[in-house]
């Protein structure tokens, strides 16, 4: 059987673009289970509540919801487990001193396949507030009405 190629995504975490300000972005290996990663090529996970911490210089992805493998016995893993996340001694410490800044925090982004091994995108990130919520969505409308009257006009002609 032929390994697979390219990225396939499993779940995305698409409230944490609204709500921070991403600031850098690492793309980390996942530690799994056998019927963690089963669970995770039928496509189901959810990174809601997710956010992952730094500890004794490792990183850990903590509520990450990969929920129990249908087929699965009595081996089955705990859907809401942390799990470890694999990074380079510089990668690491780089994002400690990133996180020593006041107000930033460590997000998942999102999981996904890439060439065949489990992989989550994790950011740095920093909480947006109510107007900067507000400012964001005001920008995405005015550059869909933007879009909108560009198409209308080259539909036109002219």
């Amino acid at each position: 059987m032929a390994k697979e190629q390219g990225r396939k995504l499993v779940a995305q975490n698409k409230k944490a673009r609204h709500d921070y300000h991403i600031h850098q972005t690492v793309e980390a290996g996942m530690v799994l289970t056998g019927t963690e990663v089963k669970s995770l090529r039928e496509g189901r996970a959810s990174l809601a509540d997710a956010f992952a911490t730094v500890d004794d210089g490792e990183i850990w992805l903590r509520s990450a919801h990969i929920p129990e493998y249908s087929h699965g016995t009595w081996s089955n893993h705990t859907a809401r487990r942390t799990r470890k996340l694999l990074l380079h001694r510089r990668e690491i410490d780089k994002l400690t001193k990133e996180l020593d800044a006041k107000g930033r925090t460590l997000i998942p982004l999102a999981i996904y396949f890439n060439n065949g091994y489990a992989k989550c995108e994790v950011a740095v990130a920093t909480g947006k507030r109510e107007w900067d919520k507000r400012q964001t969505i005001r920008e995405r409308d005015d550059n869909r009405e933007a879009a909108r009257a560009l198409a209308a006009r080259n539909k036109r002609g002219g």
